[in-house]
């Protein structure tokens, strides 16, 4: 047997994976080798418990772990840092359950916060200096934490509440599929619910298309007068949010 072929019996002995480990090492795995076993995945649960701990609450104790436990057999770590551990549970979570949407939402949105946490470093845009800018030039840069999640359920709703140790309300599918903006204000992240050409605004602006360009786009799709409306009120929440680093 090859160092190689034993590096891999020994990752699937801790993946409860069939493995010819225990004949490589004399026909028993012994309790050294279930320490091993035991601490791989344990420690691999409490690192997905850590970055999602809304949906851990949602979904309780026995079948978060057994979810975890599912992820970690299809998905072994690969950075360097525990950190970056998870990045794709929300996918396993759709497959597990796909009558239930609500729940890969959850799980993307505590992924997006445990990101926007961690995300570089930006200072807000002064409010002060809105007054001379050029908008008919102007491009906004938005902060770089900022990200957009799509939804159809009230996850959001049942995030806040669980956070707030309030009552959780039932999951239910929105009127209309929507999205979520994440982002970092200082050391928090924040989240909002957004409508559709809200994140067509962010999106466009994001692209690097001017301010009054965006605006041009907004009312041949929605109108002059709802244009402009929304527009101010866009620019508005996005500077009172702090989600602009930027306008040049």
């Amino acid at each position: 047997m090859t160092l190689l072929d034993l590096q891999r019996d020994f990752l699937g002995f801790l993946l409860d994976e069939p493995s010819d480990i225990p004949v490589a090492v004399g026909g028993s795995s012994g309790p050294g080798l279930a320490v091993y076993h035991n601490a791989y995945g344990g420690q691999l649960v409490e690192c997905l418990k850590d970055s999602y701990e809304r949906l851990w609450a949602w979904l309780g104790d026995e079948a978060f772990e057994a979810a975890a436990r599912r992820h970690i057999a299809a998905h072994p770590p690969h950075s360097w840092t525990l950190a970056d551990y998870g990045v794709k549970f929300s996918e396993t979570m759709a497959d597990l359950y796909p009558d239930d949407p609500e729940v890969a939402e959850i799980a993307a949105l505590d992924w997006a916060l445990r990101r926007a946490f961690d995300g570089p470093d930006a200072p807000a845009f002064d409010r002060q200096q809105l007054a001379a800018v050029d908008w008919d030039e102007a491009v906004i840069a938005f902060v770089p934490t900022l990200t957009l999640l799509p939804v159809k359920t009230n996850c959001g709703a049942i995030w806040n509440a669980i956070a707030a140790e309030e009552e959780v309300p039932a999951a239910e599918l929105l009127p209309e599929p929507g999205w979520v903006r994440v982002w970092r204000v200082g050391l928090q992240p924040h989240f909002a619910s957004i409508e559709t050409a809200e994140m067509g605004a962010i999106q466009l602006a994001s692209s690097g298309m001017s301010f009054a360009r965006l605006c041009d786009r907004l009312s041949e799709e929605i109108g002059v007068e709802t244009a402009v409306d929304a527009a101010g009120r866009y620019l508005a929440s996005w500077v009172q949010d702090q989600m602009i680093a930027d306008v040049r």
